[in-house]
């Protein structure tokens, strides 16, 4: 039988330089990656991702990229296994002679890192999407961890030819690293297309209707939004919240479902995932994402504030490089029920102020760098100094 497409490596064609991105799920690269490997195949890079392949390969091979999978489960913390995938990776890294290898979000970090020393390859991009929870730490454990971070990234993963790419300033500095360092690029998040999230006319209020488009994780505060609507009720305020998305089951952080509908009363109310991110936000005047920390730049508040909607969210790394406190939303502490409450309350009792957030939220996005087009073109920009160096 001939061998699959995807572990063909061999003879791969020619081209400027051959870029592999490393990231552990293929959902994730699906959902906020495309565009980089769009601009990868622009410049004439022969370009690979390498996955855990599961529903989402055809679109990535849409974009004229190659698919190869690789089982590395990213919620597990066996070192073990994340040796067995490294090994893995380097073999394929070697058959493909890549140039660069691109390593997404913290356990691509740590896998491509140790594959691309193994298989020989200097030029790597260590793109961190946040911290996790790792980052929101303030005791003795969180700082030990991004200290034994801090130690690999810098350390036995980089090269002299390294580059850090980070979504937030905040993530640059826990590991140690300057935003200005020439190692160091600090872009939007994964860039959000505005003529794909365009603003609509607002609904009329009352109520306002609040609305949280995320993974439905206890990291991403989703309890901490359903507590502050009802807090909010009981002081007579006209709120409606809606939830979208679904839980991850490989992440240790999912909400169960059967929780998930338990909160749907009283003004909340779960939907599941939405195919139609623009229309959910045409039917609401608010995005909240009250998250507890460790996020690089949230995708849901790029395209909330696209669609010029307020934005409500908690004052930790990531939220608060885009959303600035009074201007574009309102920030509050995280995990802090009430004070969102209030923030909620505030918006309810003053339409003029979410109409005046959600357009300045707008013109964040087309000009403080936070587009695809913006985000893409410094990623490109580093690529061609690793390869011209």
């Amino acid at each position: 039988m001939d061998p699959a497409p995807e572990t063909s490596l061999q003879n791969p064609p020619a081209a400027m330089g051959r870029i592999a991105f490393v990231v552990t799920e293929d959902w994730f690269f699906a959902s906020h990656f495309l565009p980089m490997a769009r601009a990868a195949m622009a410049m004439g890079l022969s370009v690979t991702v390498i996955t855990r392949v599961r529903a989402h390969r055809a679109v990535i091979e849409a974009t004229g990229a190659r698919v190869v999978p690789l089982e590395a489960e990213r919620s597990s913390l066996n070192p073990m296994a994340a040796g067995y995938a490294a090994g893995q990776l380097a073999g394929i890294l070697k058959a493909l002679r890549a140039d660069i290898v691109h390593c997404i979000a913290l356990r691509g970090i740590l896998v491509g890192g140790t594959a691309a020393a193994m298989a020989g390859i200097p030029a790597r991009v260590f793109a961190l999407t946040g911290l996790g929870l790792t980052g929101a730490r303030g005791d003795r454990l969180g700082r030990a961890a991004r200290l034994a971070l801090r130690t690999l990234i810098r350390g036995p993963l980089a090269s002299s030819r390294t580059r850090f790419l980070f979504e937030n300033p905040d993530d640059a500095r826990a590991l140690g690293l300057d935003p200005l360092d020439q190692s160091v690029t600090v872009i939007g998040g994964a860039g959000v297309d505005p003529a794909a999230y365009r603003p609509q006319p607002l609904p009329p209020m009352p109520p306002l209707r609040v609305a949280l488009v995320a993974r439905m994780l206890w990291s991403k505060g989703v309890d901490v939004a359903v507590e502050a609507v009802r807090l909010a009720r009981t002081q007579g305020a006209a709120i409606e919240l809606d939830l979208y998305g679904a839980p991850d089951p490989s992440n240790r952080r999912a909400i169960a479902e059967t929780t998930l509908r338990d909160w749907s009363r009283d003004g909340v109310a779960w939907h599941g995932p939405t195919a139609d991110v623009a229309a959910t936000w045409a039917s609401h005047q608010v995005a909240c994402l009250p998250s507890r920390g460790g996020e690089g730049l949230p995708r849901t508040l790029l395209e909330a504030g696209a669609c010029g909607r307020a934005l409500v969210a908690s004052d930790v790394p990531g939220c608060r490089s885009l959303v600035r406190d009074g201007v574009e939303g309102l920030l509050v502490p995280p995990d802090d029920a009430p004070a969102l409450a209030q923030a909620l309350v505030r918006l309810s009792r003053d339409p003029a102020l979410v109409a005046s957030l959600g357009t300045a939220a707008r013109a964040r996005i087309e000009a403080g760098g936070f587009t695809e087009a913006a985000v893409t073109e410094a990623v490109c920009a580093l690529w061609r100094d690793l390869l011209e160096g």
